[in-house]
């Protein structure tokens, strides 16, 4: 038995925004804004408050441990108003805080085993996860969560960067040492997805 199922209906632009999004692997050289930058990383994983349900962030987390942390490598010239180097993004000020200076592209391009677009991209949001955070209240079953969790942070973020007119791609294949070596990250954070951001050529 089969059921006609009728065609997808939002009642905002939720439709127009998954029918637009695909994976960009080809950035033009151009700045982003920096108020850009800021929603891509609210959506991502930023507060809120909702009176009725109590939801306090942009994505769901198991027990409310919220294991990830978001970084962003900014490359020179690659958003308006900001040096480049990689940021940390404090959730609870929404704010960003530079914990290595300069352009770490190249490193990262070759954590990422050389795939070039990286280095293009004038930005690249990284998902990093302590995982202890969450498999401490639920064992090992925990990183199951950790993994679902981040899953939420790449589709938000693709949703973002498609609403504001540009392109991202979720990058798997790097480093995990290399990654954290290029980006100064903590030992015990480890790197989950790569995402290069920018505008499509």
């Amino acid at each position: 038995m089969k059921v006609k199922l009728s065609p997808p209906h939002f009642k905002n632009n939720l439709q127009v925004l998954l029918e637009k999004r695909y994976s960009c692997r080809d950035f033009r050289d151009k700045a982003l804004k920096l108020e850009d930058l800021s929603s891509i990383l609210w959506a991502a994983g930023g507060k809120k408050y909702d009176a009725t349900t109590g939801a306090t962030h942009t994505v769901p987390s198991a027990g409310a441990t919220y294991p990830l942390e978001l970084y962003v490598a900014v490359g020179q010239n690659g958003v308006d108003k900001l040096k480049e180097g990689v940021y940390h993004y404090d959730i609870e000020q929404h704010s960003l805080k530079l914990i290595t200076e300069g352009d770490k592209r190249v490193a990262l391009c070759s954590a990422c085993s050389g795939q070039d677009f990286i280095k293009a991209a004038p930005v690249s949001l990284i998902i990093a996860a302590q995982f202890q955070r969450t498999t401490g209240r639920y064992g090992a079953r925990g990183e199951h969560y950790v993994y679902m969790e981040a899953g939420h942070v790449c589709q938000n973020t693709y949703l973002a960067v498609t609403d504001l007119g540009l392109g991202t791609v979720e990058v798997g294949a790097f480093f995990d040492e290399k990654v954290s070596s290029a980006l100064g990250l903590a030992e015990d954070y480890v790197p989950l997805s790569v995402m290069p951001i920018g505008y499509p050529r």
